[in-house]
């Protein structure tokens, strides 16, 4: 049903960033000293303002980006809390995403395909052993038919989701639907990227994928502590931990250019996942020359028999901004996810801390788009902020952000290492900055409401003013046309 695997136990493993293998480039001993380490210099305000200096030259984004925080350095920032050198975190992490990413927020929404799984997770209601949730697989009609109410939204960026499920589920499956969603086309609206989140699988099936002209391919370890990981895992495939953990190496040699990292946190000790999820980051840097194109930040949320408390490693939201923080000022570069398991007020937080993207409008049900009511007996968790994305398109410019909906970078093959050498010099800017403003004149035009419409055509025009003279002109000429009815320009 899947790849024979020997699972393996490490009975002494060292910790070595470049090593193939899980227990040696997230080493359980380097963690845990990482730890010790941060917690006999929490007090230690020199020290950790020093650190912070080092961060400082972030704000001048470098191709060489020599700067980058080890995930001891940042540990040491996480344990720290003196008021004032927190302060100092919040304002530096504010900075580096202004000096990477601007004020541009991008949107996306999940697309859930199937909740048929053979997993045994404890923690998601789409595991094997629950007999209540109604297990659900879209045809491809059905694909086509939520596909179309998404680009009706003004969608134009998915991420792809599914259940590990060998005979409902398997990777002909997915392909089949990757094509359903990018050839539906309905009035002006196409799906330009679908980023695709399922379990771990071969080489071979990632090259796969990668043909497919999948985006980003997203999958979050869920926690990096191994003991827990395994407890929280009895039975399926996911229960390998080495397998799960290694699955980002086999997808970048593959020839996936863009990975995406997380953990969901609260099942394990916030300060473990954290030094864990910057030593992944660190791995891939170092073996590939690419960092995690994303990292998400998701965090135990309520669900069908699913109860949070049950998780004794909650996080309070003070320490979760400090995390997010601390992600933006020690992966600079990379992109920053948070859903809609978060509320409004708390998103908003985020935004100003460091987070890039976001899900708008969203429905984590199986068919949830086409459904007129909001479907619960088959969402993956509760969704605290349920805006409307046109509502969420009006909050972010009332918040001071950019919402945008470009796929430039993937459609022009700057993916990989080719968009990191334009993100890390600080040069993505003049391709992000007006490809943002061309695809918010093309929600506005073809989707948004008469009051977000007013607003968006006055950010346009304000934003149009900041840009350099010769970008100013040749996008305020592509967003005339899309005024007059043409649509997918890009730079």
């Amino acid at each position: 049903m899947w790849p024979n695997r020997v699972r393996r136990r490490i009975v002494v493993a060292k910790y070595d960033v470049r090593s193939p293998r899980a227990d040696e480039f997230i080493n359980h001993e380097e963690i845990m000293d990482t730890l010790a380490y941060a917690e006999a210099h929490k007090d230690d305000v020199e020290l950790a303002r020093s650190i912070l200096q080092k961060a400082r030259a972030n704000l001048t984004p470098a191709h060489d980006h020599g700067t980058t925080l080890t995930h001891r350095e940042a540990s040491v920032l996480l344990a720290c809390d003196d008021d004032a050198m927190n302060a100092e975190i919040r304002q530096l992490a504010r900075d580096i995403k202004q000096a990477y990413y601007g004020n541009r927020v991008v949107l996306f929404a999940p697309l859930y395909l199937s909740n048929y799984c053979v997993n045994g997770c404890l923690y998601c209601p789409y595991h094997a052993k629950n007999r209540e949730i109604p297990r659900r697989k879209l045809t491809q009609e059905e694909i086509r038919a939520e596909v179309v109410a998404l680009q009706d939204m003004g969608h134009k960026r998915l991420a792809v989701e599914a259940g590990e499920d060998p005979r409902h589920n398997p990777l002909d499956y997915i392909l089949e639907s990757l094509q359903t969603i990018y050839t539906t086309k309905h009035e002006n609206g196409a799906i330009r990227r679908a980023n695709v989140n399922i379990a771990a699988t071969t080489e071979d099936a990632y090259r796969q994928l990668k043909a497919a002209e999948i985006g980003t391919y997203i999958l979050f370890q869920e926690t990096y502590h191994r003991e827990r990981y395994e407890v929280l895992h009895p039975t399926g495939p996911k229960a390998d931990y080495a397998w799960h953990t290694e699955a980002h190496d086999r997808a970048m040699a593959a020839g996936i250019d863009d990975v995406g990292l997380g953990v969901l946190f609260g099942l394990e000790g916030y300060a473990y996942e954290f030094a864990g999820l910057l030593m992944h980051a660190e791995h891939l840097e170092a073996v590939f020359g690419v960092g995690p194109h994303t990292i998400s930040v998701p965090r135990v949320q309520p669900a069908m028999d699913i109860d949070p408390d049950a998780f004794d490693n909650g996080i309070p939201d003070e320490m979760f901004e400090k995390i997010i923080a601390l992600i933006r000022i020690a992966v600079p570069y990379t992109g920053m996810i948070i859903s809609t398991r978060e509320s409004a007020d708390l998103r908003a937080r985020a935004l100003q801390l460091g987070v890039s993207q976001i899900s708008g409008g969203s429905r984590t049900s199986v068919g949830g788009y086409t459904d007129e009511q909001r479907p619960r007996d088959t969402e993956q968790f509760d969704v605290s902020d349920q805006r409307t994305l046109d509502e969420v398109v009006g909050w972010l410019m009332d918040e001071g952000h950019i919402p945008s909906f470009c796929t430039a970078c993937y459609r022009a093959g700057r993916t990989g290492d080719r968009f990191m050498e334009f993100c890390k010099s600080g040069q993505i800017s003049s391709f992000c900055a007006p490809n943002a403003l061309i695809t918010l004149a093309e929600y506005l035009a073809d989707y948004a409401s008469p009051v977000t419409a007013a607003s968006g055509w006055q950010t346009i025009e304000r934003e149009l003013a900041l840009l350099p003279e010769g970008r100013r002109d040749a996008c305020a000429a592509y967003i005339a046309r899309v005024r007059d009815g043409e649509r997918d320009f890009r730079f």
